[in-house]
């Protein structure tokens, strides 16, 4: 990573590296703020995998989109930091009534019990300060759901997390004519084709629901979204499909006539709110998000880009 400076009118002072002093520390600060961070609930600390696995998992947290979520650390670059993270997710896999029960206990009543906790994805975040380049491309490899995330603190308190590892992307061919096209709608493509190869619920489903001449615009929407970072993950769940970095900034509800955006918007910021708009803070929906935009015109597309994006960086991204 390049050098930080500080900078005070036209004298910039060096921001020198530190590290945490045990991964203790680390930990005790990511869940601390794991709503801040990845906008995650919290469930449990160091839970116990039982007598005969003798381990134990760090951080148990519940997604926004109510998946299971592992964290791990560490503050030395290890290997062994990804091969325990495999071992913890095939054995949650096969323990789901205990995490279950843990997140009934440990969300504040009556949501936790209210709560059904979605197995079709299980998040697992690796944390350190580093990784050797043979772990990043065993993880490439290997197929699994795991996030490689690289922390740098410095020492005046600064704390940086960036995401170095997302699942890779198979090539697609996408007929003649690519040269011509826009690099960010090829690569937006080719995440589409990724997504509706792997999902357990698919984009195809999500847009069937439309009727054909509308169909565009979730199309036009989709790509839009996918061209604005790179990092962007398209997930389909039952009832929308979740764009992410490490937390969603928008959901997309596809219905026969319109398409519902959901945004990290706080719409009492934005009063008075357009047509297409709505505050739906108190009001029950799927998605994640206080800001509603219904989407049934080309006329619509222009302004739900614009809130996109808003969206996007409220929650750090560009």
């Amino acid at each position: 990573m390049p050098p930080l400076f500080h900078r005070t009118d036209q004298e910039i002072k060096l921001i020198k590296p530190k590290n945490f002093v045990n991964e203790k520390e680390l930990q005790t600060l990511v869940e601390s703020n794991l709503k801040e961070i990845f906008n995650c609930r919290f469930v449990a600390t160091e839970f116990s995998t039982g007598t005969v696995h003798g381990g134990r998992i760090d951080t148990l947290a519940l997604s926004e989109d109510d998946n299971p979520v592992i964290i791990e650390y560490k503050v030395r670059e290890t290997s062994q930091l990804i091969t325990q993270s495999l071992f913890y997710l095939y054995w949650l896999y096969d323990h789901r009534g205990d995490y279950e029960i843990a997140v009934q206990k440990t969300v504040p009543a009556p949501l936790g019990k209210k709560i059904k906790v979605d197995w079709s994805s299980i998040r697992v975040i690796c944390i350190a300060p580093d990784y050797k380049k043979y772990d990043l491309h065993a993880v490439e490899v290997m197929g699994s759901n795991i996030e490689l995330w690289q922390y740098r603190y410095f020492d005046n308190g600064m704390l940086l997390f960036e995401e170095i590892f997302k699942k890779s992307l198979v090539s697609t061919n996408l007929g003649e004519g690519t040269e011509l096209k826009n690099p960010k709608m090829v690569e937006a493509g080719k995440k589409a084709a990724i997504t509706r190869q792997t999902a357990v619920y698919t984009v195809d489903e999500h847009f069937r629901k439309i009727t054909e001449d509308k169909l565009h615009l979730a199309q036009e929407l989709q790509e839009y979204i996918l061209s604005l970072d790179e990092s962007v993950e398209e997930a389909p769940k039952k009832n929308y499909i979740a764009y992410k970095l490490s937390q969603n900034f928008v959901c997309m509800e596809i219905h026969k006539h319109e398409i519902l955006l959901f945004l990290k918007i706080n719409p009492k910021e934005l009063l008075p709110l357009p047509k297409i708009a709505r505050d739906v803070t108190n009001i029950g929906h799927f998605a994640t998000g206080d800001l509603e935009l219904r989407v049934s015109r080309e006329e619509d597309i222009l302004l739900a880009k614009k809130y996109i994006q808003m969206s996007l960086i409220n929650i750090g991204g560009i």
